[in-house]
């Protein structure tokens, strides 16, 4: 009899060991926010960006981004293919302009929209609000292939976020969100977001954790070929991570335009 006891006290002693508080989760939570910024540098890089369309085959964009996340600013100029090359995109005081060299004019746009009628949204190039803009409706403990990891389910507190309900699955040690789900209101899923790996990228006073690649499925958008449905996807690719200061003028309209004409 002692031993039974003495074994169901083992057990519980193990899963206590791993089991977080509320409080623990929402610091976990908020470093999955702050990872996924840089408030305390600019930022740049290369990104490729694949888009598949079932039946269709792919197609490519390249870009550059840069952030400076602390005056909510961003740039992203399309380097390729040729027919795509000098469109441009630019946030600033709130707002979302952009550009295309053919006609030579800004329109506004919004987070939420599609970046060049790919899966991802022009959201998924900036910091990701998670313990800001969304309050916590669960959060448990699972493991994602090798990772251990918190499932969050989060409901927004705002209206000006993307998707007003998310999945998103956060490594205990590192606070690196590994995959996330977006759903409508009704709790429809409409996007998968996988992050396989992450690079370290050392900054100025501290390293970074950049993902690799991201794979985006859409949920909504896809053909059944055969008797399978294959959904559209994008991959992000990014590379030639740096930190260092850029001009101020990158963040501006005149940029962009300048930018056109080379």
């Amino acid at each position: 009899m002692k031993k039974i006891v003495l074994f169901f006290v083992m057990i519980f002693m193990v899963f206590s060991a791993f089991s977080i508080t509320k409080e623990q989760s929402e610091s976990l939570l908020k470093l999955a926010q702050d990872n996924s910024g840089f408030f305390d540098t600019d930022f740049s890089g290369n990104y490729t960006v694949v888009q598949e369309k079932p039946g269709e085959g792919k197609s490519i964009t390249e870009a550059i981004l840069y952030r400076r996340d602390k005056n909510a600013k961003w740039t992203i100029l399309i380097t390729g293919p040729a027919k795509e090359k000098g469109k441009g995109y630019l946030q600033y005081d709130d707002n979302i302009w952009f550009f295309d060299p053919a006609d030579k004019r800004f329109t506004f746009t919004s987070a939420k929209d599609k970046f060049q009628n790919t899966n991802a949204n022009n959201s998924d190039f900036t910091p990701q609000y998670y313990y800001r803009d969304y309050s916590i409706e669960k959060f448990s403990e699972v493991k994602l292939g090798n990772y251990d990891c918190v499932l969050f389910e989060l409901k927004a507190k705002v209206d000006s976020v993307t998707y007003p309900m998310l999945k998103i699955w956060v490594t205990k040690d590192d606070g690196l969100v590994r995959k996330k789900e977006d759903y409508s209101l009704s709790g429809q899923k409409l996007r998968t977001t996988a992050v396989p790996s992450y690079q370290i990228v050392k900054g100025t006073d501290r390293n970074y954790s950049i993902p690799v690649s991201m794979l985006i499925q859409d949920n909504l958008r896809g053909k059944k070929i055969g008797d399978k449905m294959q959904y559209e996807k994008t991959q992000i690719t990014i590379k030639n991570v740096s930190f260092e200061k850029v001009s101020d003028s990158v963040y501006t309209k005149p940029y962009l335009e300048m930018m056109s004409e080379k």
